[in-house]
């Protein structure tokens, strides 16, 4: 089954880290990235979907960030 995450954050290297670790755990990025400004926040932040083929059944209780 495969299964799929939106990341986003700021536009910082904190953000390329978070990316970074769900490929270095098995996801894969998943079409191009984001990039908006935030007017609220007054910051850009960048978005990247990944996804992963895993073992098993889907369910609205599993916690993406752990598979």
């Amino acid at each position: 089954m495969k299964i799929y995450r939106f990341l986003s954050a700021e536009d910082t290297s904190a953000f390329c880290h978070k990316v970074s670790d769900a490929l270095s755990k098995g996801w894969d990025l998943h079409g191009s990235p984001a990039y908006a400004y935030d007017a609220g926040a007054g910051v850009m932040r960048c978005g990247q979907a990944v996804t992963k083929e895993i073992a098993g059944s889907y369910s609205p209780d599993m916690k993406l960030g752990e598979q």
